[in-house]
């Protein structure tokens, strides 16, 4: 994993914040659109997702979605462990 660049981190600073519902760096958002983090973490998981269409399908602001992965490239195995716990209780 590479180092979080400053952009990076200024990205998330002004795009993702704690779900004050929710608390938990699993369940962060995207504001002001109040978007799970973890909504996108499947596009992310692509080698090389393609930010243009998740915005456009989200109708958010593609630097949202920048900060979103670089949120879940940070924090993305608390992420990704909530998911799989969530799954595991559907099955």
């Amino acid at each position: 994993m590479s180092a979080m660049t400053s952009q990076e981190t200024e990205l998330i600073e002004r795009h993702v914040e704690p779900n004050p519902h929710r608390p938990g760096v699993d369940e962060a958002w995207i504001m002001p659109w109040g978007i799970s983090v973890w909504a996108l973490a499947p596009y992310f998981e692509q080698p090389k997702p393609d930010i243009d269409a998740i915005a456009g399908s989200y109708d958010i602001a593609r630097e949202a979605v920048q900060a979103a992965l670089a949120y879940y490239r940070r924090h993305g195995s608390a992420i990704d462990a909530c998911m799989a716990q969530n799954l595991a209780y559907l099955d």
